[in-house]
Order: structure tokens, then C-alpha cells, then sequence
């Protein structure tokens, strides 16, 4: 359970073959070994031993990828900084962290020494990639240049492989710590369940300081399999990548999705290499789900369920469920859970219910996070009983299929009903001229809350809100259709892993209110 072994192998059966692809850059298997092996010493030499955090602060990009590998080759613990944050963000991320070295690109490379010197446990920035190294930072291509590959420290099992923050949308950011074992055991379970192998040639399209891309860099190099990465997701960016590099296999939020059907030159490109297009992160709007299937006929289509703390999948939808023949019911669903998940839906005492009742989700197996970092009472009251409490609500039907209700927290009560966002979603979304749709509660004097819809319109179409609700009342029941709808052209806020931002949309009806929903 060593996740540099799949490395090693590559470049011993393969060296010739391609390992990363970025813009211009081709780097084979052999030389990316080197430079992994290189980087790692750089990395030793600047103070990291064993168990010791490194951070980075990149766009994507091949210095990220080297970044993920050297620092496991060293026996340190990568952190990946959100490049989304603001820099207050950041600091307090690397005070809490700890890390001795911070990385950092090009892009970013003016901020390195301020956040040295606002976060006591870094003591040299290491500046990687191309461009000039500011600030006192250590040039990494020439210090990488002038030292020996050091052999692989073969650290594993249950040793610290990495931190991933999550929750910053909702509060305080959470390090969520992962081994070895837990990124090994999800890497080997989804690529059997995908059919990956040495062939495989993966678009890193989302952000790598975020697990569900870089789970995807584990799982890519596991088999031995090839990078392509990009800087950020924009559409033509992704199509140009697929053709370029003859990729295989793509990983998604539905927000990308919605995003790449709308590319008006779509059909221009050569998208024929493309055999696997994964999704997950939120919950797929129907009417997305239905026009990517039909667009892309011959793709094999799969949804991961799952978490930063579950490494990240619980559950998969295969591509057998996304076939004509299939229940189009189970399209709905989060599939079943992966071949090393346990999970069960439990009520408010861990009591597990039946079929068919809606409680939280829990999940247990090698891919459970070992602890939220330096929270240790936040870690036992989300792990308690053995099982990762989620935070999510769902329900199991009797043929193994986890539906996915809702974030426990985004659940709107109105009037005493339990009112679950993504059913109102999926019903406002299939109206012909809705692009995109959010629902969220908003504050009742009456009710408590009531459902609100944020929509954007198709261009050249001008929906009314009383034209919204007819539809929705054809499709759900009426206590779930929304009580107002607010109709923009404007896209919906993104977080920094492009999820719609709901907090964002809440704020404004919630501000100065004792209760809101986070």
C-alpha cells in the first residue's frame, strides 16, 4: 500500500512511455521518476524529515503533479493550499498545517515570503515550474539540478500521506488526514471498477488542491497510467486536451458538465478517444445527465459518491446503469457502494433503518480518513461507533441502490415537511428554458422557511416565474414547488471546486437572522 509503487513499475516496464502531459511539455516515465526522485531530495535537503507536511500553492500544472509524488518519495505529507482562498485563508491554513516548506509556482510566487513570514513553521519557500524565484525562495529546477535522485522512502500503510482541507464554504476549514491506506485502497477500487490500466490517459481538468481531482492522480498512477494536465477548466480548454492528447478518461462536477454542453462549437473537436466520463462532487441535475447521454452516445458515463473524508468514493453508478435498457430510476441514485465500503443509513441514534427510510449516511472501511488534524473531540463525534457519520441524507432501495437525498443541512423544512433541494432542482432544471438552478430555504414568518429558486435563463428565452411554478406543479408535490423564484442571467456563484455556492445565495436572506442555514 505504497502509493509511489505504480511510479516504479511505469518506468521499469515503460520507460519510453508517456507519464505527463501539459501544454507543450511531454515528460516519459523514466524522466519523471528522475525528477520525482530529485524533487524529493531537494525537499530532504531543505529540512522535511519524516511525517513533516509540505505545502503547495500552484495552478495546476506539471509542478503539481511532481509535487504529490516527491513529497510521498520523501516520506513527507503533501498539503495542498486552496488557490482560490483569500490570503487571510491561506494563513490560517498554513498556521494550521504546519508545513517546513511552502511551494509555490509562478503565479503565486509574489506571495511566498508573505506567507513564510505570517506562518512560523515554514522555513524555505521553493520556488517550482517556470519563472524567476522571488522573494528569497529556492529555485527548484536548478536546485533539483544539482542533486542526486534519492531512492524512494517507501513510506505506507497507515503512515500521514496528506492533509485536504474541506468545509470552507460553511465554516472554519477542516484538515482531513489521509494514509497511504486510504488513498491506496480508493485508487485500486476504482480503477478496477473503471477498467483503468496502462493505457488510461487522464485530464487533471478540476483543481488538484482539491481530492476529488486529485484522488484521480492517484487512482491514474496506480496502473501506470498517463497525466494530461490543465491549468484551470474552462470548456475549449478541456475539448483542445481531449483531442491533443487523445484522452481517455475525464472526472467532472455536474457544473463542468452543464458548462462543456454548452461550448458552441462542440462538434468541431475529436472527441473519439474519450471511453469514460466520471462525475460527482453534487448532486446531476436530470436534465443534464439525460443531454450528456444522448451527445455523447459511445462514452461510458459513471457518478462517484463521496467525500474528502471517504478518500474520496463510497458508492459508484457504473456505466451499466447509464445504458437505455437500464431503470431510468437508478440514474437518480448514487449507484452501490464500492467493493470495500460499508454503508448503511442510520436514524438520529445509529440506529440503521430500513429500506426506504430517509436518515443519515455512514460509512466504514479502509477508506475512512483517520481523523480531522488537531480536532480530536470533531473526530470522534464524526467517526463515532467506527462509522463516518456524513452529514448526508439518503436511503437505500432493496436492490442495493443508495439514493442520495440531500446535505443534512440543506434539507429545508417548511411547515414541519422535509423539503430535499435536489428533488426541487431536478424538477425547475427540466424546464426547456432553465440553464441552471438553485434551490435553497429562505426565512417565513409563517413556515419557517420557504423554498426559493435562483434560475438562470437559457439565452433567448424569457421564463416567468409563474411559468416555473406551473411546470413544477406538474412534476412534485406542491408543498415542495418554490414560493418565489428569482430569474437572473447572470451564472450561479461557484465555490473553488465549482460547486454552486448556496451559502452565498443564503446570505442576504439570512443576514442578522439568530438561525440560518450553513
Amino acid at each position: 500500500m505504497n502509493l509511489t509503487a505504480g511510479l516504479r513499475k511505469a518506468a521499469a516496464f515503460d520507460g519510453d512511455g508517456m507519464a505527463l502531459s501539459c501544454g507543450d511539455i511531454r515528460i516519459d516515465r523514466r524522466t519523471f521518476v528522475d525528477r520525482v526522485a530529485r524533487l524529493a531530495a531537494v525537499l530532504r535537503d531543505l529540512g522535511m524529515a519524516a511525517g513533516d507536511r509540505v505545502a503547495m500553492l500552484a495552478l495546476n500544472g506539471q509542478p503539481y503533479i511532481e509535487f504529490y509524488f516527491a513529497v510521498l518519495w520523501g516520506g513527507g505529507v503533501i498539503v495542498p493550499i486552496n488557490a482560490r482562498f483569500a490570503l487571510p485563508e491561506m494563513v490560517e491554513q498554513l498556521r494550521d498545517a504546519g508545513p517546513v516548506v511552502l511551494m509555490v509556482d509562478a503565479h503565486f510566487a509574489g506571495l511566498g515570503a508573505e506567507l513564510a513570514a505570517a506562518a512560523p513553521s515554514v522555513r524555505t519557500v521553493l520556488h517550482v515550474g517556470p519563472g524567476e524565484a522571488q522573494g528569497g525562495a529556492v529555485a527548484g529546477e536548478a536546485a533539483m539540478a544539482a542533486v542526486r535522485p534519492m531512492d524512494d522512502a517507501l513510506r505506507g500503510g497507515e503512515d500521514l500521506a496528506c492533509l485536504f482541507y474541506t468545509g470552507g464554504t460553511t465554516g472554519r476549514s477542516k484538515g482531513v488526514m489521509l494514509s497511504h491506506r486510504n488513498l491506496w485502497a480508493n485508487a485500486v477500487v476504482t480503477a478496477g471498477r473503471f477498467g483503468f490500466d496502462e493505457r488510461t490517459v487522464t485530464l487533471h481538468a478540476g483543481p488538484l488542491f482539491h481530492l476529488g481531482a486529485g484522488a484521480r492522480v492517484f487512482t491514474t498512477a496506480v496502473v501506470g497510467g498517463a497525466h494530461v494536465v490543465i491549468p484551470r477548466f474552462t470548456p475549449q480548454e478541456v475539448v483542445e486536451a481531449v483531442a491533443r492528447h487523445r484522452v481517455t478518461t475525464v472526472t467532472f462536477v455536474p457544473t463542468m458538465l452543464g458548462m462543456l454542453l454548452e461550448l458552441p462549437d462542440l462538434d468541431r473537436y475529436d472527441l473519439s478517444s474519450l471511453n469514460l466520463i466520471s462525475y460527482g462532487a453534487s448532486p446531476m441535475p436530470e436534465a443534464v445527465l439525460t443531454a450528456c447521454l444522448q451527445r455523447f452516445p459511445s462514452v461510458r458515463f459513471a457518478q462517484s459518491y463521496g467525500m474528502t473524508e471517504l478518500s474520496p468514493v463510497a458508492t459508484i453508478l457504473g456505466p451499466e446503469d447509464h445504458v437505455a435498457d437500464a431503470p431510468r430510476r437508478r440514474l437518480r441514485s448514487a449507484g452501490r457502494p464500492v467493493w470495500s465500503a460499508e454503508v448503511k443509513v442510520v436514524d438520529a441514534d445509529d440506529r440503521e433503518l430500513p429500506c426506504g427510510d430517509i436518515g443519515e449516511i455512514v460509512v466504514r472501511g479502509p477508506m475512512v480518513m483517520q481523523g480531522y488534524w488537531n480536532k480530536p473531540e470533531l473526530t470522534a463525534q464524526t467517526l463515532r461507533g467506527g462509522w463516518m457519520h456524513t452529514g448526508d441524507s439518503g436511503y437505500f432501495e432493496p436492490d442495493g441502490y443508495l439514493y442520495v437525498a440531500d446535505r443534512i443541512k440543506d434539507m429545508i423544512i417548511s411547515g414541519g415537511e422535509n423539503i430535499y433541494s435536489i428533488e426541487v432542482e431536478n424538477a425547475v432544471g427540466s424546464h426547456p428554458d432553465v440553464l441552471q438552478c438553485a434551490v435553497i430555504g429562505v426565512p417565513d414568518e409563517r413556515w419557517g422557511e420557504r423554498v426559493h429558486a435562483v434560475v438562470v435563463r437559457r439565452p433567448g428565452t424569457a421564463p416567468t416565474a409563474e411559468a416555473i411554478l406551473a411546470h413544477c406543479r406538474d412534476l412534485i408535490a406542491g408543498y415542495k414547488c418554490p414560493r418565489s423564484v428569482d430569474i437572473r442571467d447572470d451564472a450561479l456563484p461557484l465555490s473553488s471546486v465549482n460547486k454552486v455556492n448556496k451559502a452565498e445565495l443564503r446570505a442576504p436572506f439570512w443576514d442578522g437572522r439568530t438561525r440560518q442555514v450553513n
